[in-house]
Order: C-alpha cells, then structure tokens, then sequence
C-alpha cells in the first residue's frame, strides 16, 4: 500500500506540474483519468487531500505557510466527509445487493404465474396482473382436468415483498398437490387454510376467492376467503349481479369452514374476478366506485375477454397517470354465444 501511495504521489505531481505550467485542456483530462486510478485503489478523499499537500510542499518548498494549514482544515474536513462517503457506499451496495434479491424474486413470481389460460371450447378467459411495484402480493391460478372442467383461482397476499413471493409458492404447489378437491371450492379452500396458518407468520394474511366450471353442466361454483367480490353478468336480463362468497381470510383460525356458492352461466353471461387493487383504483382523491367498474366493462363487454380486461385496466391506471397504488389483477371469464 505504501508503495502503490508513493507511485500515486509521483503521478499526482506529474499532473499538477503540467497542470499548473501548461493549464490546458489535457491536464484536466488526465486529472479526470486519475480520479479512476484513485478510485481503482480506494484512495479515500481525506488521502487525496494529503498527497495534494505532500507535493505542493515538494514543488514549491517555499509556499505560505497560511497555504499549508488551509491544506490540513482541508484535511480534516475530508476525514468527517470520507467516513460519511464510505457509509454511504456501504449503504449502495447493500441496497444493490437488495434489489438484485427482489429481482429474482420478481422472476420466481412471474414463473408461478399460468403461462396462458386454459383452453375450453365453451369459455373465453382473459386475464391481466400489473403490480404496484417489482414484488406483487396477487395471484392467479387455472386448473384444468380430462373433463375440461376448470378451476380459477385468485389471491391477494396482505404483505408484499420477498416473502409474498414465498407465500404464493406455498400456495401454488398446495393447491397442486390437492388434485382430488381441485374442483371443490370449499373443500379446497379449507385445506389451504391449514397450510396457511400452519406455514405463515401471524402477521401475513391471504384472501382467495376459488371457483369451479363445469362445462357439462354450465355450472360455476365457487367459495370465498374474505376476497374482493366479483361480479356475474346475465346477458338475458342485460344485468350485473355481485358475486359474494362470505369466508374467513386464510391463516387466522385453524379450523375454517367454508360456505360454497354456484351460479348457472347461460350463453353470453360471464364471471368477473378481482383484486382490491382494481377497487382501489383512484381518480383524483377517492377511490373508484364498484358501479364505475361495472360501467366501464359494460363498455368494453362486445370484446373478447382478454381485450375486454386489457381495456379496463388501460382506462383505470390512465386515471392515475399510470402510477399503480396497489397491485392489479382483473379476470374475466365468458361463456360463448
């Protein structure tokens, strides 16, 4: 180290004496071109100031002493700033470090996320996820069988961030691991249940609405645990129905009963599924009303489903300049005409 400080000085005073006779152009672009050398060898600014004083002393041995002690306040006051300096370099990369970490979970998330949804020849699905931020606490998941019946799922996880994203493996692979309650709602929601407050800490909580179609039958079932109510359009009545599923959030209780629900779909009705962040949505200082959601899909309803969500939710993130507050999911799911 101590030779590395003498070759430093040495170059140091080369610049500064060309610098000081010539006062071109070049002396300060080599200056600047040393500034990386400095920072190649982590020479800290207080060190800077000492190899400056060292060679103004060598090269001009007579200079006011005034000049010398304004060189050590310099001096001082670069020590205070170099500790503040490296603090926060310390602090950089760790929030570096940090946003590396959140970007793979980001990735994890998006591979637990269907690459597509099921294809069933009475059903048009469409499907949009936006999160707030890098992390998202929704999720969404599809189920299909030989029969083609259909099982949709989605979740909001209260609580974002890296474990949000361990959570909704959790839940991915549980539900994957239930094939012989896929299809219940309620049975499935109650085992889930289970894992949940057996697996999560006390202070993350899930909400799920789950639900079932069976194409032989056009029945939609489903069950709710404390999430955002949909919606079920009839066509023959051109209405909007909520479609409430009263439960209790997963993971407070152990032992959770849940209440299951069905609907027939006639040919052109269709499920609205949701997350709060689509309620949530605000325009100016309040938040959306559920009567300007349903306005707003009554608009775009002549569409395909997948254009049909892809417009809401180009209207709604419009109002607020694109800035999400919360994590958007919307789900729509047709029965054809």
């Amino acid at each position: 180290m101590e030779q590395t400080v003498q070759n430093l000085e040495e170059t140091y005073k080369s610049i500064l004496r060309t610098f000081l006779n010539r006062k071109s152009e070049q002396g300060l672009y080599e200056a600047q071109q040393f500034s990386k050398v400095l920072l190649e060898h982590q020479i800290s600014p207080e060190e800077l100031v000492s190899i400056h004083r060292a060679v103004i002393e060598e090269l001009y041995p007579s200079v006011p002493v005034e000049i010398v002690d304004s060189l050590d306040l310099l001096l001082e006051v670069m020590m205070g700033y170099g500790l503040a300096y490296r603090e926060h370099q310390s602090l950089r990369d760790r929030q570096i470090e940090l946003e590396s970490q959140i970007d793979v979970a980001a990735n994890m998330q998006q591979t637990l996320l269907p690459k597509a949804v099921p294809l069933v020849d009475q059903l048009d699905i469409g499907v949009v996820s936006v999160p707030a931020n890098k992390m998202s606490g929704d999720y969404y998941h599809f189920i299909q069988d030989e029969n083609e019946c259909v099982g949709i799922a989605i979740a909001d996880i209260i609580g974002k961030g890296v474990p949000a994203a361990l959570c909704m493996s959790m839940i991915k692979y549980a539900m994957d691991s239930l094939p012989e309650q896929r299809l219940q709602p309620a049975a499935l929601l109650e085992n889930l249940n289970r894992v949940v407050e057996q697996n999560v800490d006390d202070n993350m909580f899930i909400t799920m609405m789950y639900g079932s179609y069976d194409p032989r039958t056009h029945e939609f079932y489903f069950s709710g645990a404390g999430h955002e109510p949909g919606f079920l359009y009839k066509a023959g009545r051109d209405q909007f129905e909520e479609l409430y599923a009263k439960g209790l959030v997963l993971g407070v209780s152990k032992k959770v009963k849940f209440r299951e629900y069905s609907r027939v779909l006639d040919e052109g009705d269709f499920i609205i599924l949701l997350s709060d962040g689509v309620t949530e949505s605000r325009i100016g200082d309040r938040f959306v009303e559920r009567s300007e959601i349903v306005d707003l899909i009554r608009k775009y309803m002549h569409l395909t489903a997948q254009e049909l969500v892809d417009s809401v939710y180009y209207e709604l993130a419009k109002l607020q300049d694109f800035i999400l507050k919360d994590d958007f999911t919307l789900m729509i799911i047709k029965r054809k005409v």
